[in-house]
């Protein structure tokens, strides 16, 4: 047979499309084309199929060999479709049996000497390959891979996964000499270890920016921590992982399959909490994502995970701005001339900053010489729109001398996590969703209030001028406390802390 046609897998953002592959013999003038909008790694892929097939005692075709990836106007990139190029050259030279290749989808990039070296995005494959057999009601197809990536497609359940780390393993699977030659069905056996996150423990005293991040963590609020240098915020927020609900099957897959597209993932991340620390000279498109092939950027890669901005000031206005969206959506919509992506950003922010420019205003050492006018330039670096997105604004004050000196134990992470994992399973029993998700209509419903406690809201408002956002996410701060107090109605108490997790940064 002169003609072998393959499945396997372009990316796109976080779908991944099906890609046909065609493989045709002809007489003439020895030859190798690639077509189907193929990029420069594709295109390289002529080099290495050739030399794997000649590495692994197989005849390479002295004809004219034409390939193409349909459709063909979706763009090709990576070096996956090497497998299915050289499978396809081989069955339609009739050096490996074709009758069983249309049960399989194939991925993966070849070495010189036939190897196979692990891709990128194989758990958005997996999914988009159950995914279409659901769509069209019919039995999913195998899906042949490098060993590499076996463990994460195989978090799917339903997936079929056929592990291999050679060309030769696999053609030996489609001869079928024997039993031994075979390729197993690989199966997922994620950890069940306790994930090693920083312990709270380690943080000597700021009992009040603790009790915030607890509250923080129970409701998924974003924070901003305040402080001059040295007060353990970078400390806290690298601690604060540790206190959040334990991730469900599903956000873990929805994680990893983000991470996966960057070849981020491993099984020892399953189930953990991501923390991203980019540092402040990122650019707008490293921190949303972005590129000619669009790729995630930092605030998918910290899907239901942590995203830790120190020095919030010194990064780049423009480079802030571009999270007002995503810290409303939960999504990042990325578009270009002829691409466009989406990709999952349900992050929780967390950020750092110094209350002025020598980063000792309000210290009691008395070392700030700023004038008002340098401080108000400084902080006022902070959009006054992003700042409103921003829940909770904690001060965190410089740590007295004798607390250091303290040998008192303080309270660990494993009993504030008891903690939070208890008021948020009370949110998903009441409305199915984290405080911080509430619509302005369900505030109404799980967030009423007496009358003394909507005076004093009231007033809180006419002195801090809040907006109407301000407003809605003080009355979620709110619910959460009352959630963590295991309290069914939100008290005047509550109000009133969170009130006080909402002072106005200019204020300090």
């Amino acid at each position: 047979m002169s003609l072998a046609v393959l499945k396997s897998r372009a990316l796109s953002g976080m779908d991944a499309p099906e890609v046909t592959v065609e493989v045709h013999l002809a007489n003439g003038l020895p030859a190798f084309t690639i077509v189907g909008l193929p990029e420069t790694e594709v295109k390289e892929s002529k080099d290495r199929v050739r030399a794997a097939l000649q590495n692994a005692r197989f005849d390479f075709p002295a004809q004219r060999i034409t390939v193409n990836l349909a459709p063909a106007d979706l763009p090709k990139e990576s070096g996956r479709f090497d497998l299915p190029i050289a499978l396809g050259i081989l069955a339609a030279s009739g050096q490996i049996p074709d009758d069983a290749l249309d049960q399989y989808e194939f991925a993966g990039e070849l070495s010189l000497s036939g190897e196979l070296r692990p891709i990128r995005g194989a758990l958005a494959m997996t999914f988009a390959i159950c995914k279409s057999a659901q769509r069209d009601q019919t039995p999913a197809r195998a899906f042949m891979l490098p060993k590499a990536n076996a463990e994460e497609a195989a978090l799917v359940a339903e997936a079929r996964i056929f592990p291999a780390e050679s060309l030769l393993q696999v053609c030996a699977h489609f001869a079928a000499l024997d039993a031994d030659s075979k390729i197993s069905q690989h199966r997922s056996k994620p950890q069940s270890e306790t994930i090693p996150y920083l312990d709270f423990s380690d943080v000597k005293a700021q009992n009040q920016a603790k009790r915030a991040l607890e509250v923080a963590a129970a409701g998924s609020h974003s924070v901003l921590l305040v402080g001059p240098p040295g007060t353990g915020k970078s400390m806290l927020a690298s601690r604060f992982p540790g206190i959040l609900p334990g991730m469900t099957d599903q956000q873990a897959l929805e994680s990893a399959a983000v991470l996966s597209l960057t070849n981020g993932f491993s099984l020892a991340k399953w189930k953990q909490r991501q923390f991203r620390s980019p540092h402040h000279t990122s650019s707008a498109v490293a921190l949303v994502g972005g590129g000619g092939n669009p790729r995630p950027g930092e605030i998918s890669l910290a899907h239901h995970g942590v995203l830790f901005l120190d020095e919030l000031p010194e990064f780049d206005r423009k480079v802030l701005e571009v999270l007002r969206e995503p810290l409303e959506s939960g999504q990042i919509h990325i578009s270009r001339a002829a691409k466009q992506a989406t990709f999952p950003a349900r992050f929780q922010l967390i950020a750092a900053m110094n209350p002025c420019p020598c980063g000792y205003f309000g210290h009691s050492n008395g070392k700030c010489r700023c004038t008002p006018d340098s401080i108000l330039r400084y902080q006022g670096k902070i959009s006054g729109p992003l700042l409103d997105r921003i829940d909770m604004q904690i001060l965190v004050q410089a740590l007295p001398h004798e607390d250091l000196f303290s040998h008192t134990q303080t309270e660990p992470s494993h009993a504030i996590q008891e903690r939070v994992e208890a008021a948020y399973l009370r949110q998903l029993d009441r409305q199915a969703k984290p405080n911080n998700l509430l619509s302005t209509k369900e505030i109404e419903l799980h967030c009423q209030t007496d009358q003394a406690t909507e005076q004093l809201l009231r007033n809180a408002m006419l002195k801090l001028n809040w907006s109407a956002r301000a407003y809605h996410r003080v009355l979620k701060v709110a619910r959460s406390i009352a959630d963590l107090a295991n309290s069914p109605v939100v008290l005047q108490t509550h109000v009133a802390e969170a009130i006080q997790y909402r002072r106005a940064m200019r204020e300090h």
